[in-house]
């Protein structure tokens, strides 16, 4: 058995299945699981897709949002067991596959266009359609 194969039958133990379907420019909302010594509590970071790198359960995905006008840049392992939930919030209309340009930008300049005629809620019956 090669050794490409082994590690792909072990990786596949530790993949989620239940990941929406987004792509850059998409906003969206991830829930972290947090520990604060015995406590544990659901924090989320809502933000737009600026980029989306890796394959498999190195997969990670990059987070810009605004707040308290100061920019915001976070990244996440998708497949990483602290993620409880992610979920879709807007379609965004791009044509890079890195938006790193919205890094310095506030205002209108950090918009991203949404799609129109396609919404989350579509999105997630296609998903399940061609799952």
């Amino acid at each position: 058995m090669k050794q490409n194969k082994i590690i792909q039958d072990i990786e596949g133990e530790f993949l989620k299945s239940t990941i929406p379907s987004f792509r850059v420019g998409d906003t969206i909302c991830i829930h972290t699981r947090i520990i604060e010594g015995e406590k544990e509590r659901i924090q989320m970071f809502a933000g737009t897709v600026i980029a989306r790198r890796g394959s498999g359960l190195s997969e990670t995905v990059a987070l810009y949002r605004v707040s308290y006008n100061t920019g915001m840049e976070r990244v996440f392992l998708l497949h990483s067991p602290r993620i409880a939930k992610i979920e879709v919030t807007k379609s965004g209309d791009v044509r890079k596959s890195k938006l790193y340009h919205l890094r310095g930008a506030f205002g209108k300049a950090a918009k991203v266009k949404e799609k129109i005629g396609v919404s989350a809620k579509k999105q997630e019956t296609k998903v399940e359609e061609n799952a």
